[in-house]
């Protein structure tokens, strides 16, 4: 008896086994939208930033800047701000932004102050620590010119297993001297989100 009821407890856990969730995985390339859940993510970041920054550096601010100080401008990101009502991962949204600024070759950038902090605390320490001819010069940082600043917000309007969801980005670019808004971007991002009745 005893034994007719371990196999038959041994039978029920390889059926409950065979019954639960698999995993399947499976290599797809970075730029492939993978919109699971309607939510912000990596495609949106990245195809904002890259219309954004194409955006920015076509209008006339900057042929204004080349013509009147006849060097290219130097940006800094400044704050980034969530106001929607998701988590959004800001820092790989600046790092997308970074990242184009950089690459469209139109102006030069500077790090932010975080980064700033630390490259300055290496600094002193070279002050110290190296030598005297590799030791770089304190206060020959370059300065910016222009501030890009920014916000993403979000709203979202649901009927029963359907919502809509509707994401606006702006941002500014502010000459550091005068506090002049030089150029103000929006893009807008709308979803529909349709959730099956049955899980």
């Amino acid at each position: 008896m005893q034994k007719i009821l371990i196999m038959t407890v041994i039978a029920l856990a390889l059926v409950i086994s065979a019954c639960g969730p698999s995993v399947k995985v499976q290599r797809v390339s970075t730029d492939t939208v993978a919109d699971l859940s309607g939510k912000w993510n990596n495609t949106d970041s990245r195809l904002v930033a890259e219309e954004m920054i194409r955006d920015v550096v076509a209008r006339p601010w900057l042929s204004t800047f080349l013509q009147q100080k006849g060097r290219t401008p130097v940006v800094i990101i400044g704050t980034m701000r969530n106001l929607s009502s998701e988590h959004i991962e800001m820092g790989t949204f600046v790092t997308d932004i970074s990242r184009e600024l950089i690459n469209s070759g139109a102006v030069r950038f500077v790090a932010s102050r975080d980064m700033r902090d630390e490259v300055r605390d290496e600094r002193t320490d070279q002050q110290y620590y190296a030598s005297e001819e590799t030791a770089k010069k304190m206060a020959a940082e370059l300065g910016a010119d222009y501030m890009l600043k920014g916000t993403v917000k979000t709203i979202t309007d649901r009927v029963d297993r359907t919502s809509a969801k509707f994401y606006q980005i702006d941002m500014e670019l502010i000459d550091m001297e005068t506090t002049e808004t030089v150029w103000i971007g929006n893009k807008e991002i709308m979803k529909m989100v349709e959730r099956s009745r049955f899980k």
